[in-house]
């Protein structure tokens, strides 16, 4: 079963998620929270908005590798996925991302 892992950092004092497939693949990681409460708002915004398929804004990086973020209604970021090589392998990660989160368990570390 897919799911959340909320982790604080000791580098910075935040708190982080990554939505984990079910075979332990990161595949969507959250930007810094200063608190657990808004990171566990950002997991539920993830579940909210993870099957709009206009939520995911597709980008090119710097080096060429793909990658996606997903957007809440607001237009800010909730989560950005890895680097891919090729544009399939990307639009299986979103699938991967909506298909998997709405129902993730949520983890603590």
């Amino acid at each position: 079963m897919a799911k959340f892992v909320i982790f604080s950092s000791e580098k910075n004092n935040k708190y982080y998620f990554n939505l984990k497939a079910n075979n332990g693949q990161v595949i969507l990681t959250s930007q810094g929270y200063a608190s657990k409460s808004g990171c566990e708002n950002g997991v539920n915004s993830v579940k909210k908005n993870c099957t709009d398929v206009n939520s995911y804004d597709r980008k090119i990086a710097k080096n060429e590798k793909l990658f996606f973020n997903l957007l809440a209604t607001n237009k800010q970021i909730i989560g950005s996925s890895q680097m891919y090589a090729s544009k399939s392998g990307m639009e299986n990660g979103i699938s991967s991302v909506s298909k998997n989160a709405e129902d993730a368990v949520i983890t603590y570390m």
